[in-house]
């Protein structure tokens, strides 16, 4: 969920005229919350994890499952002031709103506490609290939460309930309709004015698993339908947007309305958060290549596993000259920018992998001695006024390119009462540019309030992006718990996970493919504790999490750092359920038992109703979903299935 501030949104044709204003406050924000809170430190090791639920409308009569977008008033009365509140505060939850009318997101209301193996044990717990209290809220008790990534007939026919067509202004869509987006006006404005930028509708383009009656690679979908609603848009597809061989989607609702497990955590410091986000960036892939779950879009299979590059597409508001593509035809190669703006070449989706280290590196210039220069190794543009403005200001040439770098953005969305602000007391501005930057890592500084004396405020955070939803509590809560673990043993242990960040964007790429957490290989530095160039090597998930002869494994990094932490407990329950936390963790990376979207994938091609044309039709989704929801119930011979008889017993016995 990105900023949500209230008032009246502005066209990009006006919004774009603020942009330097929004810019150069936005950096005042920024170097004021640096002066804050640069010398604070010893703040605890908290954190906290999302969860994005999707509102599926049930109907066993029909064999159908449809997109719940009438449901969304849930989020009024579980709001601090609305008649459900005490609902969610007495279980410690708290609900947001996300992109997707059909989504509801959740949160624990307060920080778990990363020195507690009580608060790690308490996680699922949570999780299954925050489940419960949606059940409970739903009007239609036909309609379940589920904990989809991506929902297989997303833009196909009339997939929603109520039905709504495809004929929406923001989005334009051929295949979404615009009773799909939130109602907070800065969601449809969002998707508008990122088309209204680029000068045309987003064009994502996915390889189409091929099947024996799949369509050639030379050939392009002929569901898209041809329409003359919208001009100068409706035959983008036509002309040149749709790529054969592909599964073409032009909506931002294709990616931002999937769902994701994100974790934040609390450093101490600055400088110790800097060396958290560092040591997490090729860590990043592994987690999105080990939770995928994603194998399916707008109908059909896709020849990878999850939704990154959908959502890093569907965002996508660079223009052509900074894409470096041909325009298409009767489009302008700027887009919708200001005629004099300074446009430069931008490589990547302002939704993609991160393209820099931070460098392990503080303001008085103590250090690891980890960090190379060299590692930074990929192209990564900057605002020069801004990298200028922020070195004048102390900051070091790393970190002011950091900051550099996010500028390049323009903000998309502006409200019209929220361009004057207070840079002393507020950071709209800032977060304008910061949470619409969203990368696989995100560095969140302090507010202006967060001074060296007051640790009521949160401190310098990191948080964790990539990884996929998964459709259990207990594996969202074992992967939320184990990559937080596995950042305590970091911050203990002082490991050394540097490579160039162009492996890193290697181990993006490889983690998109179809069973990528057993059939591809991921570079990793295996010389962890020397200080010198890294050896890396090119291994398997399972090498990586359980260890081989030259790399120690990241879970036995975790166990030692709990033994050594926890070990002596008296809470011998609590222990054992993080164990079972890491066993699946070892099993799923060792490929013991199936990532979520080789189970899906299997379950559909094995499905009666495949007809081997890569098309996942409505019946093939409704028996998925109701497989998956009685996994989500811990059914005995569902969880058998999927997570195997050692592992699956021990869930029934915890879950039963």
């Amino acid at each position: 969920m990105g900023l949500l501030s209230l008032g009246t949104p502005l066209h990009w044709l006006e919004s774009r005229n603020h942009c330097e204003h929004v810019r150069d406050n936005g950096l005042e924000q920024l170097i004021k919350m640096f002066e804050a809170a640069s010398a604070r430190s010893d703040d605890p090791f908290l954190w906290g994890d999302e969860i994005e639920y999707m509102l599926l409308k049930v109907n066993d009569k029909d064999h159908s499952i449809k997109l719940a977008i009438d449901e969304d008033d849930m989020l009024e009365r579980l709001a601090e002031d609305g008649v459900s509140y005490r609902k969610a505060a007495d279980n410690d939850v708290s609900f947001h709103p996300e992109y997707g009318r059909y989504m509801i997101e959740a949160t624990p209301a307060t920080p778990y506490d990363g020195a507690s193996l009580k608060s790690y044990a308490y996680v699922e717990r949570n999780m299954e609290a925050r489940r419960k209290i949606v059940v409970g809220e739903v009007k239609d008790k036909s309609v379940v939460p589920m904990t989809y990534t991506s929902f297989p007939r997303m833009g196909v026919g009339l997939f929603t309930d109520p039905p709504a067509k495809a004929n929406g202004a923001a989005s334009m869509s051929l295949f979404l309709p615009d009773e799909i987006i939130n109602r907070h006006v800065r969601f449809p404005t969002l998707t508008a004015n990122i088309r209204r930028r680029r000068g045309s509708k987003v064009a994502i383009n996915i390889p189409l698993f091929k099947d024996s009656k799949t369509r050639s690679d030379s050939e392009v979908d002929l569901t898209i339908p041809h329409r003359q609603l919208y001009a100068g848009h409706d035959d983008e597809a036509f002309q040149g947007a749709a790529q054969p061989g592909s599964i073409y989607m032009d909506s931002m609702g294709f990616g931002m309305g999937s769902s994701c497990l994100q974790v934040t955590m609390q450093a101490p410091d600055v400088r110790r958060a800097r060396y958290l986000y560092d040591s997490l960036v090729n860590i990043a892939p592994l987690t999105l290549a080990l939770t995928a779950a994603a194998p399916i879009f707008r109908g059909f299979l896709a020849d990878q596993d999850v939704r990154w590059n959908v959502i890093s597409g569907a965002v996508d508001d660079r223009t052509p000259f900074e894409r470096s593509e041909p325009p298409l035809p009767g489009h302008s190669e700027r887009g919708n920018t200001r005629p004099d703006a300074n446009l430069q070449r931008i490589p990547k989706s302002r939704y993609d992998s991160v393209d820099q280290y931070l460098g392990d590196i503080d303001v008085s210039g103590e250090h690891y001695g980890f960090f190379k220069e060299d590692y930074n190794d990929i192209e990564s543009p900057i605002n020069d006024k801004v990298y200028s403005k922020l070195q004048s200001q102390g900051f070091d040439p790393i970190l002011a390119h950091h900051f550099a770098h996010l500028y390049i953005r323009d903000p998309i969305v502006i409200f019209n009462e929220r361009i004057d602000q207070n840079n002393d007391e507020e950071t709209d501005h800032f977060e304008n540019i910061q949470s619409t930057n969203w990368q696989s890592l995100r560095f969140k500084p302090p507010t202006q309030k967060a001074t060296p004396d007051n640790h009521s405020t949160p401190g310098w955070r990191v948080e964790l992006r990539p990884m996929e939803i998964s459709i259990t509590d207990f594996e969202n809560a074992a992967f939320a718990v184990f990559a937080v673990l596995l950042a305590s043993a970091i911050l203990k242990n002082n490991p050394n996970l540097y490579i160039p960040i162009s492996l890193v964007d290697e181990n993006m790429k490889s983690a998109h493919r179809v069973n990528a957490y057993t059939e591809q290989k991921f570079h990793m530095r295996t010389n962890i504790f020397e200080k010198g160039s890294a050896i890396v090597e090119e291994l398997t998930l399972g090498q990586i999490f359980n260890g081989t002869d030259s790399f120690a494994g990241l879970i036995p990094l975790v166990e030692t750092f709990v033994d050594d932490t926890f070990g002596k407990t008296e809470n011998v329950d609590e222990l054992a359920q993080i164990k079972t936390y890491l066993k699946f963790i070892s099993f799923r990376s060792a490929g013991k038992i199936p990532s979520t979207a080789a189970f899906i994938r299997n379950f559909v091609v094995s499905h009666e109703d495949y007809k081997h044309d890569s098309v996942v039709s409505d019946l093939i989704t409704y028996d998925l979903t109701k497989k998956l929801y009685l996994l989500g119930q811990y059914d005995h011979d569902t969880v058998k299935e999927f997570f195997g008889e050692e592992l699956g017993q021990d869930l029934i016995e915890s879950h039963h």
